[in-house]
């Protein structure tokens, strides 16, 4: 009987120490994110938008935790964006030559896409673009999450 007791205990204290980290994985990214962009700066990237695209929940390796929902706007030197992402680590912005809107696709492509940047706010972001991107070579823009391999979002541009 207390083997049986000890067993139980260990089991329930190992269950709730896993959902405490789980929990600790998710709410850490939204604790010790920096302030998002004004919306003046984002507004003006956006107003020099060459090309404009949209983030929604709709694509199909999009879920409940990993999501984007705005208006993606790119001109020569950056990528802006106005609304929403699910709040998680380590994000980095993807241009793709080819539409990508899951993990399978993204992972099969990744060799031709270029990383322009990463995003450490999850209400709008603005992405300063490397020097010489030739953003007419592509025509989607990926959010992807490097550290647990997740596909977020992605927009068609061109």
């Amino acid at each position: 009987m207390k083997t049986r007791k000890i067993a139980l205990l260990a089991a329930s204290h190992l269950f709730v120490a896993f959902i405490g980290f789980a929990i600790g994985i998710y709410a850490l990214p939204i604790l010790t994110a920096p302030s998002a962009p004004d919306y003046q700066q984002v507004s003006q990237a956006a107003a020099k938008a060459i090309f404009e695209t949209e983030f929604d929940r709709q694509r199909s390796g999009s879920d409940l935790f990993h999501w984007g929902e705005g208006k993606v706007s790119i001109n020569q030197s950056s990528i802006a964006f106005v609304g929403e992402l699910a709040p998680g680590p380590d994000y980095k912005v993807y241009l793709s030559p080819t539409y990508v809107e899951d993990e399978q696709q993204f992972l099969a492509n990744k060799a031709a896409m270029i990383q322009v940047g990463e995003v450490k706010t999850f209400d709008n972001f603005l992405v300063n673009l490397p020097a010489g991107t030739a953003i007419d070579d592509f025509n989607t823009v990926v959010v992807w999450c490097e550290s647990f391999s997740e596909f977020i979002t992605s927009g068609q541009y061109q």
